[in-house]
């Protein structure tokens, strides 16, 4: 089994410039494991179309998965949508990069991407509780009581604008 990191193509894109192919491969990611590993809920929940999309596909061949392969993906919902501000939510790594650190490298690009997108601005997650240091380790805070969500336990974290933004 390889040990070393895989070679990522990142795609940054709002949603109508999505392809077919990466709309499916996101949506695919997304029901693989916030739907068979985590519960039932819907998925499609209306944000997509407003929201900027970060895919993170292999660049070459890895650990048995082709070129290509969406492994990493994130949506960024645009301000006034979900919260006032704007919101990287639906954060997911392929099971086989697990451990890893590559969800630390996809959310630090989500980041990245949202203080260039909006300059200036805070940004909002809703987060799975448990992963609140990890979030907390990107500068967001938390904010209001912990709270279920699809029958998992969340926490509303605030990260302010970035200062050089």
């Amino acid at each position: 089994m390889t040990t070393s990191l895989p070679d990522i193509r990142w795609t940054w894109c709002r949603f109508p410039d999505l392809g077919l192919q990466d709309l499916y491969d996101a949506l695919q990611l997304r029901a693989r494991v916030f739907i068979l590993e985590q519960g039932p809920y819907l998925d499609p929940d209306g944000l997509d179309q407003h929201s900027w999309h970060l895919l993170g596909r292999l660049g070459s061949d890895w650990n048995g998965l082709p070129a290509g392969t969406l492994v990493l993906y994130l949506r960024a919902v645009e301000p006034g949508q979900k919260f006032d501000e704007p919101a990287l939510g639906r954060v997911v790594n392929h099971p086989a990069v697990r451990g890893l650190g590559l969800g630390r490298v996809l959310v630090g690009e989500g980041v990245r991407r949202c203080d260039l997108t909006w300059p200036g601005q805070a940004n909002r997650i809703s987060a799975q509780a448990h992963l609140g240091d990890f979030y907390g380790s990107f500068g967001y805070q938390p904010v209001g009581p912990v709270y279920l969500e699809d029958d998992i336990p969340h926490q509303e974290m605030l990260r302010p604008a970035a200062a050089w933004a």
